[in-house]
């Protein structure tokens, strides 16, 4: 019986648990070493404070620790501002090469694979859940918790118990305004948010084959949302091409064997599908957004981990150059990194986000979690491309938050209302 990509990629990196040969089966808990261990400023302190209680005096390789202040940076407040110092105090002291602080960081999972700080067959441990994000390289990427994040910054190694893969097949031609977002949500739609409870996810198929890597990231980042604990794409033309020039060391490809045994396959033809919104309080209340109804809504936002890269603001930019945002909403656009934010300011993106009345910060995770530049009072509703939709998510209890792709979001903001991009073209 053959292996899945998940089981190959956390077979190679195996300390102790698995067969002689390096194999591992659903099930079976390995220690497996670490390519990369990965914290922000609000879940660093809390694996600082542990680290420091572990008794070691130097994290077990400098090079191999990415540090990003990215939550609520630049900082909200004081009590933000003294978790930045303190990931800050620490990256200096250890010699942390890849520590990315205000002027050069992005968001986390937009910044580490545009980086190329993660590569092909990589096995990497952060302490964000949306690390599963850089399985569209083809690497087994898992968010854990700051006590084991420490743990792994002390000794390079994690335990974990080896997943169930769940393997999703898209058929299909994808229709004008549809992208990596509505295809995750649809997915999400379908098998619900437990539907890959600690499994990894194998995103496959003609339809995924022909998607960018932009879009990639986008359905790798939401694996999380159905409970996954890894999304993973095979390497490709469109994985190397996207490597090539950005790898900062040399990489492994690993391919799932024809007679890989999956603890589920689906299999969802994407030849008619709308752009998908996903409606309050949960990822799976999904519908089509010829479906939506009359939503009014007082903000939109375009950017996060999920969409902060250029396509997606490319995507958002024709939707709204040229036009003028509704006149009682407010457009927030967060580029992913400074690169992004660099590259849409060279090609005019941000001229037209500006001259929409839309406003353009600088990356940060911000309103995404409730934190800032853009938090929701009572009864107001957001449609955004951020990856979450829970109660209270980004602000009162009492709001509400639409996930959507960059198209929907831009022409919603528009419209002042959830829309098809078609409707204000």
């Amino acid at each position: 019986m053959g292996h899945t990509l998940g089981e190959k990629i956390i077979g190679a990196h195996v300390i102790e648990g698995g067969s002689e040969s390096g194999e591992v089966r659903p099930g079976q808990l390995v220690e497996v070493s670490a390519d990369i261990v990965l914290a922000n400023d609000i879940t660093a302190p809390i694996a600082l404070h542990e680290f420091d209680k572990l008794g070691v005096d130097r994290v077990f390789d400098p090079g191999k620790i990415v540090l990003v202040a990215d939550h609520f940076a630049p900082n909200k407040d004081i009590k933000s501002a003294e978790q930045c110092a303190q990931m800050r105090r620490f990256a200096r002291a250890q010699g942390v090469t890849h520590h990315y602080d205000v002027g050069q960081m992005g968001i986390e999972h937009v910044l580490l694979p545009e980086q190329g700080l993660v590569v092909p067959g990589d096995l990497v441990v952060g302490a964000d859940s949306h690390t599963c994000t850089y399985g569209a390289l083809g690497a087994f990427a898992t968010g854990m918790g700051s006590t084991d994040i420490a743990v792994a910054m002390a000794t390079g190694s994690i335990w974990m118990r080896v997943p169930e893969t769940l393997k999703v097949v898209f058929e299909g031609e994808l229709q004008p305004w549809v992208g990596g977002k509505d295809l995750i949500l649809k997915t999400i739609g379908e098998i619900g948010v437990s539907g890959a409870l600690y499994k990894a996810i194998e995103f496959s198929g003609p339809t995924v084959s022909a998607l960018s890597m932009d879009g990639r990231l986008t359905m790798s980042n939401m694996a999380i949302e159905a409970g996954g604990k890894a999304g993973l794409f095979a390497v490709d033309e469109v994985t190397l091409a996207y490597v090539e020039g950005r790898a900062k060391r040399p990489y492994a490809v690993y391919q799932s064997d024809d007679d890989a045994e999956y603890a589920r396959v689906v299999e969802i033809d994407v030849g008619a599908l709308e752009p998908q919104v996903a409606f309050p309080h949960l990822p799976e209340n999904v519908r089509p957004v010829g479906e939506a109804g009359e939503v009014k809504i007082d903000q939109a936002v375009i950017g996060s981990c999920t969409n902060g890269r250029l396509e997606d603001l490319q995507v958002a930019a024709e939707l709204l150059r040229g036009r003028k945002v509704h006149p009682d909403v407010r457009c927030i656009v967060l580029p992913g990194s400074q690169q992004v934010y660099l590259d849409a300011l060279r090609e005019g993106l941000v001229e037209a986000f500006i001259e929409a009345g839309a406003a353009v910060s600088t990356p940060t995770c911000g309103p995404c979690l409730g934190g800032h530049m853009g938090v929701l009072a009572a009864g107001e509703k957001a449609v955004s491309t951020t990856n979450r939709n829970f109660r209270g998510r980004m602000g009162h209890p009492d709001s509400e938050v639409y996930l959507a792709g960059p198209a929907v979001a831009a022409a919603s903001a528009v419209a002042g209302r959830i829309v098809p991009p078609q409707e204000v073209l």
